[in-house]
């Protein structure tokens, strides 16, 4: 009697034939990573460890001092991989991006950033890829003061306007009125009359920061010196509709008397003379002495804020002479910002900026004129949306001011930026730094590490500084991380700011 057919599942018809040698060298392979890797409760047989239960873990808990040992919490909390691309953490090699635009209200309450470091380490750099990449999202960097000319190719590349004062090469009125200039005259009365009394704030606030200086008064204008000026300022304004008063229409006014000022101050003849003699002086050294050719008259090149990118390029007055340098950069960040400022309120320009102060150092010691200058633009860069970037070399630099009002004001500069990052820096100057920001026994160890050299760089033509491109972002209260920043072949073209080498002997 024959068999009865064998019915055959869908996957035995389906399946090809398998292979005696192949099924052998599957089952070696699995043998082989038996032996590698555990199960999960571990190997079985005697001795081999196997646990019955699976152990829960036990949670300890002790104050960081203890748990020091065991993490040492040297490293920060990851940022968000967004905003400007700074370099790569030293410890682990994470992506580090700095972007505080969009950390206010998350990570931060203002976007203003503190950078600061020794000469050679790199702090230009930085600040120059920010501006590179906040650009290309958008917003608008503005250069107000070049003191090196170092930012001028970079503008150029981003299609951006640059402005040169000094020298044969530009000059600039401090009583310019900017955009307004022609917009104000299509503007209704009432509004008009409103942007025509601040701009007149705006000229005075620039005039006296002037007038502080060396070269002015070597001080701030006293109450009755300033309702002079006042005055001047607006008779010498209404002498001239349609244009921008200069600085020695305001001296004509000053010295002619007429009937309006001698009724303001109250004052007549003598006793006039005796009031206004001092301003009238000061006003003649800013038309005059080193400043010659700088604020004596009408500006020659207006800033473009149509363009991409602006900046004011003062260094060639490096050759006057630090005072007149300093006097150069309190006139022209208080008329970029003030033009900037103007604009926007008439709706020439909506776009949010990217501001470096580069140098802060050498104009906070000019006189009390910037510092209330530079107090009010970091006030309002939250509100604007702008981001503020100081650059110095030391917090020592606000001890400096000459008075106990300036510095407390220079103080406030720091504390309103929730972004500090610090470069190579010494020991001395992080016992400062510890005073404003929290820094760890391991983030001074590090930060101070930058700062020694290890060789003499007599031997080596390539030697640069221990500290280059080497930063310690830290946010807030949050533990710093470390970065090192690689620059691009482009921006080792366009960022480098060292003296060039010099020729073997």
């Amino acid at each position: 009697m024959a068999k009865p057919a064998k019915t055959l599942t869908p996957r035995q018809i389906t399946a090809p034939p398998v292979d005696p040698a192949q099924r052998r060298a599957d089952t070696a392979e699995q043998q082989r990573l038996r032996r590698l890797h555990a199960p999960r409760l571990g190997w079985g047989g005697r001795f081999a460890g196997r646990a019955p239960v699976e152990d829960t873990g036990t949670v300890y808990t002790g104050p960081s001092t203890q748990a020091a040992g065991l993490y040492p919490f040297l490293l920060g909390a990851g940022l968000p991989a967004r905003g400007v691309p700074l370099g790569r953490d030293m410890l682990t090699g994470e992506l580090v991006c700095i972007d505080p635009a969009d950390w206010v209200g998350r990570l931060t309450t203002n976007p203003n950033v503190w950078v600061m470091s020794q000469p050679g380490a790199g702090k230009s750099a930085l600040v120059k890829r920010m501006l590179m990449v906040y650009s290309a999202l958008g917003f608008m960097p503005v250069i107000p003061g070049d003191v090196k000319g170092e930012y001028t190719q970079l503008i150029q590349q981003l299609g951006g306007s640059v402005v040169r004062i000094g020298d044969g090469s530009g000059r600039l009125n401090p009583l310019d009125s900017g955009p307004l200039k022609h917009t104000v005259r299509s503007l209704p009365m009432e509004r008009r009359d409103l942007l025509l009394d601040v701009l007149t704030a705006r000229r005075l606030e620039t005039l006296g920061a002037l007038l502080s200086t060396k070269h002015g008064l070597g001080r701030s204008a006293d109450e009755i010196q300033r309702s002079a000026l006042t005055c001047a300022v607006q008779l010498a304004a209404d002498a001239c509709p349609g244009e921008d008063p200069i600085v020695p229409d305001v001296i004509t006014v000053l010295r002619q008397a007429p009937e309006a000022l001698r009724n303001r101050l109250a004052a007549h003849d003598a006793t006039y003379q005796d009031l206004t003699r001092s301003v009238i002086a000061g006003l003649d050294n800013l038309c005059g002495g080193p400043l010659k050719g700088l604020f004596d008259g009408p500006t020659t090149v207006d800033l473009d804020l149509n363009s991409s990118a602006v900046s004011v390029d003062i260094s060639a007055l490096r050759s006057r002479g630090s005072d007149t340098l300093s006097a150069g950069m309190i006139a022209t960040w208080a008329y970029t910002y003030s033009s900037i400022d103007s604009a926007r309120s008439t709706g020439l320009i909506q776009r949010r900026l990217v501001v470096g102060m580069d140098e802060m150092w050498r104009a906070l010691r000019a006189g009390p004129g910037l510092v209330d200058s530079m107090d009010s633009i970091g006030r309002l860069a939250r509100g604007d949306g702008d981001v503020i970037i100081y650059v110095t070399h030391s917090t020592q630099d606000v001890e400096s001011l000459p008075t106990e009002e300036d510095r407390a004001k220079a103080r406030g500069l720091m504390d309103r930026c929730d972004t500090w990052v610090i470069g190579a820096s010494t020991d001395e100057e992080l016992a400062h730094v510890t005073g404003k920001r929290q820094l760890t026994e391991q983030e001074r160890a590090i930060i101070s590490s930058w700062s020694s050299a290890t060789s003499t760089g007599l031997d080596a033509g390539d030697t640069v500084h221990p500290g280059r491109g080497k930063y310690l972002l830290k946010i807030g209260s949050r533990p710093g991380i470390a970065v090192a920043m690689e620059l691009t072949a482009t921006e080792s073209r366009l960022y480098h700011t060292d003296y060039k080498k010099r020729p073997a002997r």
